[in-house]
């Protein structure tokens, strides 16, 4: 006993000693492993992080047909640098046009519960006529956006806006913004209100208001924001803009309401369905820089292979830029995913069945001149497939369309382009 108690003694040290280690090992390891998820998250939302400013990658590099290349540095302050107050900006420039673009803007916290904002920016830039954003929608980054290397309808906008950001209830995010813009086509346009005048350029005095609600998802705070933790289905989105004349120097007065919604029904062995429905309504005196184009992704080039390109998230391929314009309009885009094919692995290719409809009107469209398009009272089908996940994320598509908008010339209907998909987690 003598002998066997210091025996015992040294064993229950070295014991201890073994599991101070090995759990100090499991602790850094869990460490290391939170810190690799949260650095893959802001790289997926878009954001390289640093010890007190993000990089945003969006402005690295991108590529357009009105500006050729375009490249320049963005980023935003973390709450390593304050969480009460933050400072954001970026500047690019576009080496076919020849013009620096830049936004510089900050915000301050006013309520932490509700992740409330009040933030104040300066924008001269570029923004893609006919085209309806939404200013609740999530942060979404890709390595490089499909529809934006064939865009080449822009129009300039120097912007000085006012916005609030605001979590009205768990499940719903709202942002309202007001600010002053100039605008100024950068193609031939003349919006032609008859005794009211023509305008070649404009200033729009806006008043925005956005509300999105996931009643299925759940939400956390990130020095960005928050951040979509679980996603849930069916989101809705509504986004109401009015448009002030003789108010701060604004030329037009019209109103715009913006809907969607998403359902997703997900399944075994990750096949899925997914539903995206949108509308949009404006009133007269709407110019066509704030009307709709249903997401178009065709270029006008003569055969199907000088029409190759890359085939966007949730546009109609066989649309051709600037064919469409309206006033309002809806589409409604279905997909469905089968179970990915285990070939390997590493080689699980995907097909995706793809069908997508659209419809619109526009009142008085002589008022818009110096640029011809057609409306879609008649309503745009076209169905497709992908297969996606072929190599490195990358796939094939294939879209053929059909129906009132059908085109005499067989091969003007098929859209033949590569898909990329690819995944942070």
């Amino acid at each position: 006993m003598k002998h066997f108690l210091p025996l015992f003694l040294i064993l229950l040290f070295i014991n201890k000693g073994y599991s101070q280690v090995d759990s100090s090992s499991i602790k850094t390891s869990q460490q290391d492993s939170i810190k690799k998820a949260a650095f893959l998250r802001s790289i997926g939302n878009g954001y390289l992080p640093t010890k007190y400013i993000n990089i945003d990658l969006r402005y690295l590099i991108k590529y357009n047909q009105y500006e050729g290349f375009r490249t320049g540095l963005g980023g935003i302050t973390n709450t390593k640098f304050s969480s009460k107050f933050r400072l954001q900006g970026y500047t690019v420039y576009g080496f076919l046009d020849d013009q620096f673009k830049y936004s510089i803007g900050g915000g301050f916290r006013i309520s932490k519960k509700t992740n409330t904002w009040l933030n104040i920016a300066y924008t001269d830039d570029l923004q893609e006529t006919g085209s309806s954003k939404f200013l609740t929608d999530k942060r979404f980054f890709q390595f490089f956006e499909p529809r934006l290397i064939n865009i080449d309808l822009f129009h300039r906008h120097i912007s000085k806006t006012v916005s609030i950001e605001h979590q009205l209830l768990p499940k719903i995010i709202t942002e309202t913004q007001f600010g002053v813009s100039k605008i100024t086509p950068t193609y031939n346009y003349t919006f032609n209100l008859g005794p009211q005048g023509s305008f070649t350029n404009y200033s729009l005095t806006l008043f925005k208001t956005s509300l999105q609600w996931n009643p299925f998802s759940n939400f956390e705070y990130t020095d960005n924001g928050i951040d979509e933790t679980t996603i849930g289905y069916p989101k809705f989105t509504f986004q109401y803009t009015k448009s002030f004349a003789k108010i701060l120097d604004g030329d037009l007065s019209f109103s715009k309401v913006d809907f969607r919604t998403i359902q997703k029904f997900n399944y075994k062995d990750n096949a899925s369905t997914e539903l995206v429905l949108t509308a949009g309504m404006t009133s007269k005196n709407t110019p066509i820089t704030h009307m709709y184009h249903a997401y178009p992704n065709n270029v006008n080039k003569e055969t199907i292979w000088n029409r190759f390109s890359v085939a966007g998230t949730n546009s109609f391929e066989t649309m051709y830029f600037n064919e469409f314009f309206s006033d309002k309009f809806t589409t409604l885009q279905i997909k469905h995913a089968v179970a990915p094919f285990n070939i390997s692995p590493w080689f699980k290719p995907q097909l995706v069945l793809i069908s997508r409809f659209a419809i619109g009107s526009m009142k008085e469209p002589e008022r818009h001149e110096g640029i011809s398009f057609n409306t879609l009272d008649k309503g745009f089908t076209e169905s497709g497939l992908e297969i996606n996940k072929l190599f490195f994320g990358f796939g094939l598509s294939l879209a053929y369309r059909y129906g009132a908008y059908y085109l005499p010339k067989f091969e003007d209907n098929i859209a033949v382009k590569f898909t990329f998909n690819i995944s942070l987690d």
